[in-house]
């Protein structure tokens, strides 16, 4: 447990960034989520507008440090990839 005021600070500040983390990342997985569905259910149209609701967002937590850049970008890419087969 923390004695000194800083240490009690820093406890309060720690809960209340991971609770924002835990919103954005919450937020991104339900984008994630809603285009595997829509790529599920075959209909490109619906995948591609998805994918565009769930990139920004998924870049979004990057910046903000809740997920690397690279893995960000690593999901943003095969999720397109697999929009892309829905149409060919």
């Amino acid at each position: 447990m923390a004695n000194t005021a800083s240490a009690k600070k820093a406890v309060r500040k720690i809960a209340r960034r991971t609770a924002v983390n835990r919103s954005r990342r919450s937020k991104m997985r339900t984008f994630i989520r809603k285009v595997e569905e829509a790529i599920e259910s075959g209909d490109a149209d619906i995948a591609r507008a998805a994918l565009a609701q769930a990139e920004p967002i998924m870049m979004r937590a990057a910046q903000k440090g809740v997920v690397h850049r690279n893995t960000a970008s690593r999901r943003i890419s095969r999720l397109t990839q697999r929009v892309k087969s829905l149409s060919a």
